[in-house]
């Protein structure tokens, strides 16, 4: 047969009909009286605000709370082999995968699934784990402002034993003292006897369990907390306050989606560093913090750390969770570039911002820590502490200790709302963005109206968050939501782009947006993005999975009740993969074999958004002629998309 181009058939139908000329297959025109590429769905008014908006989803309260731990933990400055190693084969092989596949597409997480159906269930567990994520997360956001507020005070409510501390708390040891009297043996507080300048001899000591001020006001005044889990009791509601201030200022930020938000990443993205250098500057003047250092990176450093398993198990799972990997945030964002955006040396600059921000957190950290342990007289090891135990016990200590601390404690807790809130962003947009998606006719042109009601169910859905045993609750949900579930997703999202839909396809993808590349410029990406990676996250994931265990909040243990609840927000979040994959065979036609391979093989609208970013390829399968299922096979008319049938 005859073969004639997409442009002959358009001349040949607008000659012989009244029809209008129009745009074959194509959405509103580019042109269309606005700056926009895809005036439809929007893009991002420059480079920078994506870029901010990136580098603000990327680096989040782990890089600060929970990295110079790990580093510590792990051998000092040995623990940068592993992680920039893991970096180099798992964590920046996926965020340019999940980069390229968002902006090549143009679609959210559930939508861009589109290029395997049979896996669309990965989308949608990627959105649950995001909502759930984001309704304690901003949890700890309030935290943040609680602390904020409460740090426009002289002295520091935390830095002393106050009217709100009970008999446990003091800044030294405590204990009771046997003393020998006429009487017999009596008990005597070692505070008496100091106090009175004598000392209690060492058999004679009765150690008494100490809190510091800060730990109480942590658990006293800021939460309340009640004895467990069983004990609910009443909304904190000062803390309520807070999380309500909190879910406003994501709102307003987010009113009009990422033209407002990439306003604010102007600054949120970039306060952080400037309150980091502060911090860091003030560090390294003060005794003391030498010793922090070192412990941190420094001449300490463990070699033969590096032979441990451990080791690297952390390495790799901080380098996939700090990038948020497999939350969707990632597509989504990228989802509003421009075509032809070079995605990949975005996904490299962003990768490197987030590990180097890790690195550089760590110096301010530990600096501060090292001058704590040296006023308290304690090692290093005894002050240093990850998650909330740094966050909003250590550091807030070591803050009250030096001069002008007021205004030391504002910067710390100004920079953890700008660093919540900046990941918060993203996890908002993949929810209305997905919801977008799925459902153009009834949220596209509501996306303000869609954005306030998600800030107000996440709100009303995190209040058992702020009761007394809310901090119970966040520790289980982050326990359960943020782990092995998304290393499930990320396996099956390698499958699905590398086996299933083709990964040498998904180059040809890729090379569509940033040109035409070398096969030696492949040929790592391919070799992390078919093996290397895969075996990552699949030893990651037999280890946690080998290693589980059950959540704890210090000493406190969870009720079996509770445990079952987080078992069962996991399999919610995961129970969506088997249901739309089960779903879409269901839907398709043929035998079971012509079913399967319906549903793995990508949908007939797949491909770029826009038609005049198709090109050769994705022209020929969506805009130029193809069998009328009106007609038999042998037929030799053809359908053109949004045109008239055509005689050969």
């Amino acid at each position: 047969m005859r073969k004639y181009s997409l442009d002959y058939f358009k001349s040949f139908i607008f000659k012989n009909s009244n029809a209008e000329e129009t745009d074959v297959c194509e959405g509103p025109d580019p042109a269309g009286g606005s700056a926009e590429e895809n005036p439809e769905r929007g893009n991002w008014a420059n480079k920078r605000e994506y870029m901010l908006s990136m580098v603000g989803y990327a680096v989040g309260l782990g890089n600060v709370w929970r990295f110079p731990y790990l580093t510590y933990k792990n051998g000092g400055g040995a623990f940068l082999i592993p992680y920039f190693i893991m970096l180099a084969v798992a964590g920046l092989p996926l965020f340019f995968m999940e980069c390229s596949l968002g902006q090549f597409s143009s679609q959210g997480p559930v939508t861009v699934w589109k290029v395997v159906p049979i896996l669309q269930g990965v989308g949608v567990t990627m959105v649950l784990v995001s909502t759930l994520v984001a309704i304690y997360y901003n949890v700890i956001v309030a935290y943040s402002i609680y602390y904020l507020f409460a740090s426009f005070q002289s002295p520091l409510p935390w830095s002393d034993c106050f009217s709100w501390s009970d008999e446990r708390c003091g800044v030294s040891p405590k204990g009771l003292c046997n003393v020998t009297s006429g009487n017999g043996t009596v008990l005597v507080n070692t505070t008496w006897l100091s106090d009175n300048n004598q000392t209690c001899p060492e058999p004679s000591l009765v150690p008494l369990p100490v809190q510091s001020p800060s730990e109480q006001y942590w658990d006293l005044v800021a939460l309340k907390r009640s004895a467990s889990m069983e004990e609910t009791g009443e909304v904190v509601w000062s803390l309520a306050l807070c999380l309500l201030l909190g879910w406003l200022l994501i709102a307003v930020s987010l009113f009009k989606g990422i033209k407002s938000s990439g306003k604010v990443v102007y600054f949120t993205a970039t306060f952080p560093y400037v309150v980091l250098l502060i911090l860091l500057i003030r560090g390294v003047t003060l005794e003391g913090s030498r010793e922090g250092i070192d412990y941190y990176i420094g001449t300490q450093s463990n070699l033969t750390k590096l032979v441990e398993a451990e080791v690297w198990k952390d390495a790799a799972s901080q380098i996939f969770y700090s990038l948020s990997i497999a939350w969707g945030g990632v597509m989504t964002l990228a989802s509003y570039n421009k075509f032809e955006n070079n995605c990949y040396k975005d996904s490299i600059i962003v990768c490197l911002t987030n590990c180097g921000t890790s690195v550089f957190a760590g110096f301010a950290i530990f600096s501060i820590l090292g001058h704590m342990a040296h006023v308290s007289g304690k090692p290093v090891s005894e002050v240093a502490q990850d998650g909330f135990g740094l966050a909003f016990i250590a550091y807030p200590e070591a803050l009250s200790q030096l001069p002008v601390s007021p205004l030391w404690s504002v910067l710390f807790f100004f920079m953890l709302l700008t660093l919540g809130l900046d990941s918060q962003f993203a996890s908002i947009e993949v929810i209305t963005t997905s919801l977008q998606d799925i459902f153009p006719a009834v949220f596209k042109s509501k996306g303000s109206l869609l954005t306030v009601a998600t800030c107000i169910t996440l709100f009303l859905l995190g209040l058992p968050c702020v009761t007394r045993s809310g901090i119970y609750w966040v520790t289980l949900m982050d326990h359960f939501c943020g782990g092995w579930v998304l290393l499930v997703a990320a396996i099956l999202e390698l499958f699905g782009l590398c086996y299933i839909y083709g990964g040498n396809r998904f180059i040809k993808d890729i090379e569509m947006m940033i040109g035409e590349r070398s096969s030696w410029f492949w040929l790592w990406w391919r070799s992390c993005w078919f093996f290397i990676s895969p075996c990552v996250l699949l030893v990651i994931l037999a280890w946690s999975l080998l290693t589980v265990s059950m959540p704890t909040y210090g000493s406190v243990v969870y009720p079996p009740w509770g445990l079952t609840l987080g078992w069962c927000m996991t399999a919610f979040c995961l129970l969506w993969i088997p249901v739309c994959a089960v779903w879409k065979v269901l839907r398709a036609e043929g035998n079971l074999w012509q079913r399967v391979k319906t549903a793995c093989s990508s949908a007939e609208d797949w491909g770029p958004y826009l038609e005049r970013h198709w090109g050769e390829r994705y022209q020929r399968k969506r805009c130029y002629w193809r069998k009328s299922s009106l007609t038999s096979p042998d037929s030799d008319t053809c359908v053109i998309t949004n045109m008239h049938s055509v005689k050969l």
